[in-house]
């Protein structure tokens, strides 16, 4: 189970596309530097049959981003960004194919990456992706009349892909203004506009296809999905609603063919802005940290901890001398709310820790033994790259382990049974020794070997400890039970309910 911060996983980034000497590297997976073809626009026109008014007004805040790296920066392992090896494994993951890397070049002394980038402020302040930039040793911006210009790179936050440059361009520079992207709703109308394959500026067309995508690559995850072709180049540059505002940063394309196929995914505009504003003031931002590992809560586990309804984050573990640890947080615990702001989801939680400064004083809301109280926790710190707070995301059945007393089998932890198991002293409980395929407790994914170490937040040592606290549940009425699970050396919380087949 991994500390809910930021996981990097695999999709395609649009990242720069890398080129050494003039010739651009072949890439696959990819980052948002992709742009889309002038030609296709997806058959999408704006109310007045045209987004020239739009583009006339922002293309000229649009910048091409070139950077200089080191050919060992580039050597034939590392032509493909961590991002783009992050998506990969994510849809692999997933079961999606994707289509094999063309052969690697032979670096040369000096490599070059292409990204795009949008100015956001008179002075030059530009706005990118963080692996537009990334090991970069010179930085270069192209403005739309072709000027180019040396950059100075003023923070990252290679967690959100976020990165803020600067230029002295000597005279005030034409700006693109921050959207919200809160308002967006499915089928809206956006242009992606960039430098794909760096043959210049280009602005394509589409509409939001999906909100929330979570790629599994950390925190952040909360991408926006977008059909408007984008492909390697792209990166870094803007993606805007029908004000010309900007509501998300291309990022990102599944990609099976090294070209867009209208998949593409862009961090939101209300996520980017307020990274940003950080940057641009410390240069770096230190995520908030708690120190928990987390589950979804489903219906099967509200039912057994007596919530009326789904939401919030329930703590599988806390981490020990951590913030969550000093401020009281248990195992079984559902965080319902930070600082007054609601939870509904594990990734709410890990937003809203990692969104936190070191330091801060906040007030957890807590459900636990069927009441809600309130924690004070003071924030940690995150720089040692440990996850914020924890979220693993699992499926009702990915949930884990599952306990006997509807349809399994149940054993005490013999000496003989802890030494097959490899299971230390510490652990105390009951061992399942079978379980009915046909019965919930396989449903939700038990399985033989599993050891039951709490129900319903009560620590069990025996066989008939579980029994008893199974039996006490259904006395109480409650329409499933919640079991800790430990396997393979983790611990996971797992519903299952009664009567269930």
């Amino acid at each position: 189970m991994s500390h809910i911060l930021r996981k990097h996983r695999t999709a395609a980034l649009i990242g720069a596309a890398i080129i050494a000497g003039a010739a651009c590297l072949p890439f696959t997976i990819t980052a948002a530097n992709a742009v889309a073809s002038p030609a296709d626009s997806g058959g999408v026109l704006a109310a007045s049959g045209s987004f020239a008014s739009i583009v006339d007004a922002d293309k000229p805040a649009v910048v091409t981003i070139t950077t200089t790296m080191k050919a060992t920066d580039v050597s034939a392992d590392q032509q493909q960004s961590p991002m783009d090896e992050q998506f990969r494994q994510f849809f692999e993951d997933q079961g999606i194919p994707l289509p094999r890397q063309a052969p690697k070049n032979r670096p040369s002394q000096q490599a070059m990456a292409i990204g795009s980038g949008f100015i956001i402020s008179p002075d030059g302040v530009i706005v990118t992706n963080n692996h537009v930039i990334d090991n970069a040793v010179d930085i270069k911006v192209t403005l739309d009349d072709g000027t180019e210009l040396p950059a100075k790179l003023i923070g990252t936050d290679p967690k959100s892909d976020v990165a803020v440059v600067k230029i002295e361009a000597g005279k005030p520079l034409q700006t693109i203004a921050w959207g919200d992207s809160d308002r967006l709703k499915l089928g809206d109308q956006i242009l992606a506009i960039g430098n794909p394959f760096g043959i210049g500026t280009t602005v394509t067309a589409g509409i939001v296809s999906a909100r929330g995508r979570d790629l599994h690559s950390g925190p952040y995850d909360d991408f926006i999905q977008i059909d408007a072709p984008i492909n390697h180049g792209n990166s870094g540059g803007p993606l805007v609603d029908r004000s010309g505002n900007v509501v998300g940063i291309n990022t990102a394309i599944y990609s099976p063919n090294g070209g867009s196929v209208g998949v593409g995914f862009a961090i939101p505009s209300d996520e980017a802005k307020a990274i940003v504003a950080k940057l641009q003031k410390d240069g770096s931002i230190d995520h908030g940290y708690l120190g928990v590992q987390i589950q979804p809560v489903t219906k099967d586990v509200a039912d057994a901890v007596g919530l009326d309804k789904t939401g919030g984050a329930l703590v599988a573990a806390v981490t020990a001398d951590t913030p969550a640890a000093h401020a009281g947080v248990k195992p079984g615990d559902i965080i319902t709310s930070v600082g007054g702001e609601t939870v509904k989801t594990p990734k709410d939680l890990s937003r809203l820790v990692a969104d936190l400064s070191p330091g801060a004083k906040k007030s957890l809301g807590i459900w636990r033994d069927g009441k809600t109280i309130d924690l004070n926790v003071t924030v940690g710190g995150n720089e040692d790259g440990q996850k914020q707070a924890a979220a693993e995301s699992s499926d009702s059945k990915g949930e884990s382990s599952g306990q006997p007393s509807l349809g399994i089998g149940l054993a005490d932890l013999t000496p003989d049974v802890r030494q097959q198991l490899n299971l230390p002293r510490a652990v105390s409980g009951a061992v399942v020794a079978s379980v009915d395929p046909d019965k919930s407790a396989a449903a939700a994914g038990i399985q033989s070997g599993d050891v039951i170490v709490s129900v319903n937040d009560r620590p069990v040592h025996s066989t008939r400890d579980v029994k008893t606290a199974i039996a006490e549940a259904g006395k109480a009425g409650r329409k499933s039970v919640l079991l800790l699970v430990e396997r393979d050396g983790g611990k996971t919380f797992v519903a299952v309910p009664f009567g269930a087949a």
